[in-house]
């Protein structure tokens, strides 16, 4: 008897004794084709992770564990029981059933969306699928840009700006040179396409929640100027210290969202970021096209498959009322407001509004008045042949948030996963910029970019005046080319003024170039806190890889635009210059764009812009 109880209390125990272990292996669909973003999740648990670019899951299994799911947007979900194996290689099967259709209701009225078997089936394999359907037509829409000049010290001392996250114009750039097209001259915004990468300034400490730092060198497009860089450096938390967030997603579903690049791609994309969610995150859905509507209600991060359902059952059709579906983004989000949490629309669109409130003027009034209720926004492009740029920047901008355009699931992830707490979670808003300029020291200046960002000098110290948000972890770069004084190429002729007073050339700041003053305010604040740093005129020995690679991004754009700045530069001057600030390039970017600059100048596209005046 004793000898048998000890054996059933063994066999009790052994589960319990037992270790958790790994199990790994490669999703693939039927064609061997790797399928990154697959999410893999133990059945009856939280537990879950999604594949990498290669197709590549490793996950933790338990000994009371027993099976594992895959899942994926467009293909048949597949259950696994698990035995002793460590290695799971799994096949997913294309859907071969249509969509169900998907019923929309908002503002007490039904609405109906339903796609054809042939759009809802489509999938994305992380590749930029844009450049191998290329649209029949192009009403794409892009603001004009008018770059910035040269603004004489004497009559200009003072450069005041709104700081930019924004990186929508990379992307969006790069999409038109993976199809061997030159951008449209306004599409190029020289300061996102310098955003897009991430930069190492130093790290804030104290109570602040980002670094200024500055490095000046001479100008690699006119070596007898000087290239000033401004670092901004804001603060990087663990998931785990991030505040809970109340999302909502706003999503598209209307006729032109139904390409691959669109409607298929940004379900993927959505799948990336809520396999990000945690228990105390919460999300909502709405939908719009012809009519606006809840296709899901306020819902806790950790019920993700719920989540991923709703998202698979979306299907476009129809027209594209955008101006209700911001509406009632909203209103939701107001109605599960989080105090001391992140309240935020996560639009998702390719900006193409026709029903109701839709021109940019309007857009721009009502996210302006909705944006006092304290929820931020972030603005997912997708698509080609008719993104709607200007509105969707607009919307961005004045809604306290930040635009991105998505054009592969690689990029997805860098947006959504790898950048999360920067796309997702403010630090400071309203972040502000003054410059003012030693004329004993300096001759004239241009800020490179920011040509929509630019303020008047009073608005500086005006805190209703709305300015740029800084995210958890991101970077915000922005370059001066400056001219020294007693610079005879460079000076800016304009009369002398009559009542100006004369400035000391000797005195306690003689020896200063310049110095900068900038404001932010809290995320939930109204007030705005000051600081100030002097900057002397010395130029550095050597400068760092940062410098050199900022400057080859601004100096390409220049070339893309056709710039009349672009100065004396070469495309091999351009390509050495970000060969040198290439660095240690851990996630690939850098290399990325010195094949996109190697590319361009393999297209013979470095021609110079000839305007119809000249």
């Amino acid at each position: 008897m004793k000898c048998f109880v000890s054996l059933l209390i063994s066999i009790l125990l052994l589960p319990g004794l037992a270790m958790a272990r790994e199990i790994s292996g490669i999703v693939s669909d039927e064609s061997g084709q790797a399928l990154p973003g697959v999410n893999v999740m133990v059945a009856n648990t939280s537990r879950s992770t999604i594949t990498d670019v290669y197709g590549y899951y490793t996950i933790e299994f338990k000994p009371q564990d027993q099976v594992l799911i895959f899942s994926f947007i467009g293909m048949d979900t597949e259950k696994v029981r698990v035995t002793d194996q460590n290695r799971i290689d799994v096949v997913l099967k294309a859907s071969a059933m249509d969509m169900e259709e998907c019923v929309v209701i908002g503002y007490g009225s039904q609405k109906s969306f339903r796609a054809s078997r042939s759009s809802s089936n489509i999938r994305i394999r992380g590749v930029a699928t844009a450049g191998k359907q290329p649209a029949e037509w192009n009403t794409e829409n892009y603001a004009t840009v008018h770059e910035n000049g040269f603004k004489d010290v004497g009559v200009n001392p003072l450069s005041t700006f709104s700081i930019d996250v924004d990186n929508a114009s990379y992307t969006n750039v790069r999409r038109y040179l993976n199809q061997g097209q030159r951008p449209p001259k306004d599409a190029v915004r020289v300061e996102e396409m310098i955003n897009y990468f991430s930069y190492d300034y130093p790290v804030p400490e104290g109570e602040h929640p980002f670094s200024v730092s500055t490095e000046l060198g001479s100008c690699p497009w006119n070596p007898s100027h000087y290239l000033m860089q401004v670092g901004l450096k804001g603060k990087s938390f663990d998931k785990s210290e991030l505040p809970p967030s109340n999302l909502v997603f706003l999503i598209d579903v209307s006729g032109s969202m139904s390409s691959a690049n669109k409607l298929p791609l940004l379900k993927r994309a959505f799948a990336l970021l809520v396999n990000e969610l945690r228990p105390q995150d919460r999300v909502a859905i709405v939908v719009y096209a012809g009519a606006a509507g809840i296709v899901l209600e306020s819902t806790p991060g950790n019920k993700k498959e719920k989540i991923m359902e709703t998202l698979e059952n979306l299907q476009a059709g129809g027209s594209t009322a955008g101006g209700a579906g911001l509406k009632l983004a909203y209103k939701i989000a107001r109605e599960n407001y989080m105090q001391n949490g992140n309240n935020r629309i996560v639009l998702a669109t390719d900006g193409d509004f026709n029903v109701g409130v839709s021109s940019t003027s309007e857009m721009e009034r009502l996210v302006e008045i909705e944006r006092e209720s304290g929820v931020f926004m972030s603005v997912l492009g997708f698509g080609m042949g008719n993104i709607k740029d200007d509105k969707m920047e607009t919307i961005a901008d004045k809604g306290n948030g930040n635009y991105a355009y998505i054009d592969n699931i690689q990029e997805a992830r860098k947006v959504l996963v790898s950048e999360f707490g920067g796309t997702l979670f403010t630090i400071a808003k309203d972040v502000k910029f003054q410059l003012e300029f030693n004329p004993q020291q300096v001759q004239s200046y241009r800020l490179v970019g920011y040509e929509n960002r630019l303020l008047n000098d009073e608005d500086f110290n005006d805190d209703t005046k709305d300015a740029g948000e800084m995210g958890a972890g991101h970077t915000v770069t922005a370059l001066y080319e400056i001219v020294p004084a007693g610079n005879i190429t460079g000076k800016v002729v304009v009369d002398p003024l009559k009542y100006s007073k004369s400035i000391p050339s000797t005195g306690d700041y003689a020896d200063e170039l310049l110095t900068i003053k900038w404001r932010y305010k809290q995320p939930d604040s109204k007030k705005s806190t000051l600081m100030e740093l002097a900057v002397s005129n010395e130029l550095a020995e050597e400068n760092t890889a940062d410098f050199n690679f900022a400057a080859a991004v601004a100096s390409f754009g220049m070339w893309l635009r056709g710039s009349e700045f672009k100065g004396c530069t070469t495309p091999n001057q351009i390509l050495e210059l970000a060969k040198a600030g290439r660095g240690k390039d851990k996630a690939g970017y850098r290399s990325e764009f010195i094949r996109l600059v190697q590319a361009f100048n393999g297209f013979g596209l470095y021609v110079d812009v000839v305007t119809p005046n000249e």
